[in-house]
């Protein structure tokens, strides 16, 4: 049996929003398996949902620019926050944001480019880590364009201007009033902040995550669905997976404002009320550290064992 350490349980507390006991048990039917028991717990009504993807288990800063029609989001992560505050590192962000306006998503050839004080991106990268003494890496860059109609940026609590923890670009398609379209993708902006869609569309949603979704409303519905022929097993499957799907794409969820209104139907609208077309076609969202795995440490056994504490003679 895995050894569940108590800041496992923090952990999948904080991810499933439920009860240290019940945290502590679903980690120890699952072997310690991290994902294993979040679905264990959803399968017990005991979480709504998994949100792994929305922790933050890494430190550095999100970077965001819009130049014209076009916007760039660039991460670069750092071992501790401290950095995140350091000047040079932020100049470095704002800097390798602006270049991604050119090389779009490609890693590789942002690593690649020319930085204006000399060299590469990467040996700048490089340069900085000796200099700062603490290592940094080039994450991921995403790139949105419209050819009429605005891309527009927004950073959640940010620790300067473009520079935060949650970035987020909102690409709108259309002929109406510039400055209406601007006003409207700052609130969308804001919602996809806060509310984290996982794509566009229901159906650009990962398959994967869906199938992860039926699965575990296969299992909550074990009793409702146990012998019923495969068609209506799948429409009781099939109501919260779509609900799911809903909730999930930007398009289809409920506007954090009013909390009703599809964000679909609040671009329709505010076309109308602008006289003219806006088409919401693309949108970034990056967090901080969203998918990276923070190693955890026992920080009072790390100063024992540095200063031979309870060592063996």
């Amino acid at each position: 049996m895995a050894d569940i350490t108590a800041a496992a349980v923090k952990d999948l507390r904080e991810r499933s929003g439920a009860g240290m006991m019940d945290c502590k048990k679903a980690l120890t039917e699952t072997g310690g398996d991290m994902e294993a028991a979040v679905d264990w717990l959803r399968t017990k009504g005991l979480a709504t949902a998994a949100k792994k993807s929305g922790r933050t288990a890494a430190e550095g800063l999100i970077g965001v620019v819009v130049d014209g029609k076009k916007g760039a989001a660039v991460e670069v992560n750092s071992e501790t926050d401290f950095v995140s505050k350091n000047e040079q590192f932020q100049d470095f962000v704002r800097t390798v944001t602006g270049l991604a306006l050119t090389t779009g998503d490609d890693i590789a050839a942002l690593k690649a480019t020319a930085y204006p004080s000399g060299g590469t991106v990467e040996e700048k990268l490089t340069a900085n880590i000796a200099t700062i003494g603490e290592n940094q890496a080039l994450r991921r860059a995403r790139t949105v364009t419209v050819t009429q109609g605005a891309v527009v940026a927004y950073v959640h609590n940010a620790a300067a201007p473009g520079l935060g923890k949650i970035g987020v670009l909102v690409a709108l398609e259309g002929d109406a009033d510039v400055a209406k379209i601007e006003a409207l993708g700052k609130q969308i902006a804001m919602h996809i902040a806060a509310a984290f869609p996982l794509a566009l569309t229901a159906d650009g949603i990962d398959p994967a995550i869906v199938e992860r979704e039926a699965a575990i409303a296969r299992e909550k519905n074990a009793d409702k669905i146990a012998g019923k022929s495969d068609e209506v097993a799948a429409r009781i499957i099939n109501g919260p997976v779509e609900k799911f799907r809903r909730d999930n794409a930007l398009l289809t969820q409920a506007f954090v404002i009013d909390g009703k209104t599809p964000i679909g139907d609040v671009v329709a609208q505010a076309a109308k009320e602008a006289g003219g077309t806006i088409a919401l076609t693309d949108y970034v969202r990056f967090q901080l550290g969203e998918g990276i795995e923070r190693e955890t440490s026992d920080f009072a056994a790390e100063v024992a064992a540095a200063s031979g504490v309870g060592a063996k003679g």
